[in-house]
């Protein structure tokens, strides 16, 4: 079973490594989600998949009774879930806006919207001249 995990988990970095070095923004987005969600089933995997009870004490106990599950990996999938949500939906606020403002998704594209500074050698017109009073 945890060589499934791996080899799974393997596919999904590697699909969404490919995903994100796409042109397209939704698939670099989508990559991103896949990504994270690759993050999640690693650290599931990496806390060993153990089929066992709570790590509850029993009453008169002063320690636990094997087997019981690590309460660790299942803490820090639950954060890691919560903070890709709030990613994810920061980027795709972002990626409608990006869209709506430029028309466009292309990451090419995207890298010649740049604005030159009003000082750029290249960014002289006449109009921009200070009129003297």
């Amino acid at each position: 079973m945890i060589l499934a995990l791996a080899l799974l988990v393997g596919v999904l970095f590697t699909v969404s490594l490919y995903l994100m070095m796409r042109r397209n923004l939704v698939k670099v987005l989508i990559g991103l989600i896949i990504l994270s969600n690759a993050i999640n089933l690693l650290i599931f995997t990496l806390g060993r998949l153990v089929r066992g009870r709570p790590p509850l004490i029993p009453m008169g106990a002063t320690a636990l009774q094997p087997p019981y599950a690590d309460p660790l990996p299942q803490a820090l999938i639950l954060t890691a879930i919560v903070i890709s949500f709030g990613v994810t939906a920061f980027a795709i606020t972002l990626m409608r806006q990006v869209y709506q403002t430029l028309g466009t998704s292309d990451l090419n594209q995207l890298r010649d919207t740049d604005i030159q500074p009003r000082y750029h050698p290249d960014h002289y017109h006449e109009d921009d001249e200070v009129e003297e009073h």
